[in-house]
């Protein structure tokens, strides 16, 4: 397991938390005829990744940690799916879903990095 004391340690939950809250504030931007579509979708997609870092991290093996690192993984592709949609159906600014996607991409590098150097 890590000999981190917390999951705030955690780079990747620390970027991860900041997408999140690119996120609102972005959503914040779709019509109000997405606040039970798209908003609602972006913004429990993005949520979910801290919150499965910071869970997997408080368990008691590598192998849940593991598990909730697969689920964070899972709603970044969500997330980006939904933003591509997003983007093409032009509800929101193209370079906003650009700018959001790198920032995804960051966190999913992280995330590979922190899988790998668990299955060491």
């Amino acid at each position: 397991m890590t000999s981190l004391q917390s999951y705030r340690e955690l780079i990747v939950w620390q970027k991860s938390m900041a997408l999140a809250e690119t996120i609102y504030r972005l959503s914040s931007q779709l019509p109000k005829e997405e606040t039970y579509g798209l908003r609602s979708q972006l913004t429990r997609a993005a949520v979910s990744i801290p919150a499965n870092i910071a869970e997997g991290q408080a368990r008691h093996g590598t192998g849940e940690f593991l598990h909730f690192l697969g689920v964070a993984r899972g709603s970044l592709a969500e997330l980006e799916t939904l933003l591509i949609l997003c983007g093409n159906l032009k509800r929101l600014p193209q370079e906003n879903v650009e700018s959001t996607l790198t920032d995804c991409a960051e966190v999913g590098r992280l995330l590979t990095g922190l899988v790998k150097s668990l299955r060491r």
